[in-house]
């Protein structure tokens, strides 16, 4: 049975994230191309510097998808980050741009592209708080990227593990490491707000 005080208990907590100031990222960690889902769990396991790299992006990412919310658009983020340093973040533009493909991933890997002066992101790492859709998990092979991180899936979309495995397709050629549920409960919390306030606005 749905308990409401846990919806609401999620978005406190995601509130929290997207208040608290953004952290310096210090360190490497060698990133290579594997073909395969890193495992989700256990979660509370999970340790070392690229355990918490990835926690403290994904926190960026959902700052940005908080910004999107504001704005009246889906609230998703994303953050392309090289070496522990992000090169770009974005979120959903659609409404704003009137653009089908403005989706956080494609507009990351855009600015990210335009940073480094070169459409390939090997070496790079994109962070979004829900599972690419075909075409961004599409955008994110052709622009080499080394890994993916995302938060929530998507049951209706997800192109990442859920309805498909594109990052692990043998048929391609190009094939990325993927790693889900980082902050899943945070976004996904995120998400139904925003979704229930604007079915209260019909």
């Amino acid at each position: 049975m749905h308990d409401p005080s846990n919806d609401e208990e999620l978005v406190r907590s995601a509130a929290a994230l997207i208040i608290s100031r953004r952290i310096a990222i210090i360190g490497t960690v060698p990133e290579k191309p594997k073909p395969h889902h890193e495992p989700e769990e256990p979660r509370a396991a999970e340790s070392g510097p690229e355990a918490e790299r990835d926690l403290r992006l994904m926190r960026c990412a959902l700052e940005a998808a908080a910004l999107a919310a504001e704005r009246g658009e889906v609230p998703v983020g994303a953050v392309v980050a090289k070496d522990g340093e992000i090169l770009a973040t974005a979120h959903n533009e659609r409404e704003t741009l009137k653009d089908p493909t403005a989706h956080a991933e494609l507009l990351a890997l855009r600015r990210a592209a335009r940073e480094l002066g070169s459409w390939r992101l090997t070496g790079c790492t994109l962070y979004a708080t829900l599972e690419p859709c075909p075409m961004c998990a599409g955008a994110l092979h052709a622009a080499r990227i080394s890994r993916l991180v995302y938060a929530a899936q998507d049951p209706k979309a997800g192109a990442s593990g859920t309805l498909y495995n594109l990052p692990a397709d043998p048929r391609l050629n190009h094939t990325y490491p993927y790693k889900s549920g980082v902050l899943r409960d945070e976004s996904a919390a995120l998400l139904r707000a925003f979704f229930e306030q604007r079915r209260g606005r019909q």
